[in-house]
This record gives structure tokens, sequence and C-alpha cells, in this order.
């Protein structure tokens, strides 16, 4: 089984709806775990239409949320709030409209988006991240890390430019009309700042994810594949449904 990693834990579900109360199970146990030991948590948030079940699943679990400080994982560069496809928009309207986090701290790309950054980085190194919800695109990129993936560097978050392939994704969940309005940048959480989480839940449901498993699965480290580096995590929790699943013998994966 080439690519196999044992700290990888794969949890295969029937399909996107179950999927997402799987995974939002696993976060919600995690959370209040390192409420009970710290007294808070923090928890990194990804968005996309793979998300939908898991934090619509998430914000009704037993969460003292009042407690949780939560990081925005990605934004698109010169595309206002207001906009239906802005993940500030994605996050508030989802998830901090429906509990009371601590803080939510948004990758706010309006203004001087150097010096945003450099806030959000103080922020975000405070404390370790106990949990990070890393979703997989279609181009098997995490966060807006696409492939070539940078694996080495040392930055909380960069500016980067998105692949064709990536855009593409965007048109095709329908944020956008047209490729040509689907941004060209994005700032991104880098990959050495996700693999310092604590533990990572990725769900990845749907049909047209299931290349991007495959090829993660399949395969070993390289930048090409960026969501093979979530396989040398130290915990790394995969939740795939039969659809994303469907491209691959998940058989052998399965604990």
């Amino acid at each position: 089984m080439k690519g196999k990693v044992t700290n990888m834990k794969i949890t295969l579900s029937e399909n996107a709806l179950e999927l997402g109360e799987r995974a939002a199970d696993l976060t919600a146990k995690l959370l209040n775990e390192a409420i009970e030991k710290n007294g808070s948590a923090r928890l990194v948030l990804s968005t996309g239409a793979s998300q939908f079940e898991t934090i619509a699943a998430l914000i009704k679990k037993e969460i003292d949320w009042s407690k949780v400080e939560v990081f925005h994982l990605d934004e698109y560069v010169d595309l206002p709030i207001t906009h239906p496809a802005s993940f500030r928009k994605y996050i508030k309207e989802r998830f901090g409209d429906f509990v009371n986090a601590k803080e939510i701290h948004y990758v706010n790309t309006d203004g001087d988006i150097e010096a945003n950054i450099a806030s959000l980085t103080a922020e975000l190194r405070k404390a370790p991240v106990d949990v990070a919800l890393i979703g997989i695109g279609e181009n098997a990129h995490i966060a807006f890390n696409d492939p070539p993936a940078d694996f080495e560097n040392e930055n909380a978050y960069i500016i980067v430019n998105l692949d064709q392939k990536c855009r593409q994704q965007q048109l095709g969940e329908g944020w956008f009309p047209t490729i040509n309005d689907v941004p060209k940048q994005a700032v991104s959480m880098t990959v050495k700042e996700i693999m310092k989480s604590k533990v990572i839940v990725s769900s990845v449901p749907h049909k047209v994810k299931a290349q991007a498993i495959k090829d993660t699965l399949e395969n070993d480290l390289t930048p090409n594949i960026p969501a093979t580096m979530l396989k040398q995590h130290a915990n790394f929790n995969l939740f795939v449904d039969k659809n994303s699943a469907s491209s691959v013998a998940i058989d052998q994966y399965l604990a």
C-alpha cells in the first residue's frame, strides 16, 4: 500500500451527511478535552462546499464556545467580505452567527494585507492549535497551497497564486459566474503552519474529490500532491464517504 502511514485514521461514511456528523463528533470531543485540560481551546476552520455538513453538525454540539478561539484558514485577495464567495462571509453566516466563540480571527484581505498577516500571525502563535479542520481540494491542495506546494515556508500565512484547477473548482461549486471572476490570488495558511496543529480533521466528501483522495492515499510525500503531507502528521483523521472513496480500494486503509 504505497503511501500508507500508520498514524493516519480513515473513517468511511455512507454519505456527506453522515460524514459531517462523525467529523463534528470527533472535533467536539477534542475541543471539550482541551477546554477541560487547559480551560480553553483553539480551532482552525476551513471553508468550501465540502465543509457544509461538518460545520452544520459542529455548531449543534455541546461545546462551551466562549472558551474556543477560532482561526480562519484562507481568503481571496481583492474580494470584499460582501461577495457571496468570501470565506469571511461563509464563516460568519455558517458558523459565527450561531456560536458565541471567544474570538474569531478572520483572514482580512482588505487594506494592508501584509500588516493584516503580521497581526493574524501574532495571534495564531500565542498558543498551539488544538484542532484544525483541513479540507482537501480537487487538485489535492490543502488550504490554498496549490501544487507544487511549498512545504518549507516558515511563515504562518502567505499570499499565493491560485492554479487553474483550483480556480475551476471554485467556479464549479457555484461561487462565481465565470472563470474570469475567480480571483487569481489568495492569502493562505502555509503547509508548515497547518502541520503544527495538534490534531488534523479532514472532511472530504463527494465524487468530485475521488481523484484527490486516490492521489493522496496512493502516493508518497510530494509537493505535487499537497495533501500527502497530511499523512506525515502524528494525528491525522481523514473522513471520506463512499463517493469520495470510490476510486481507491479503501478497505485496505481502514483499521
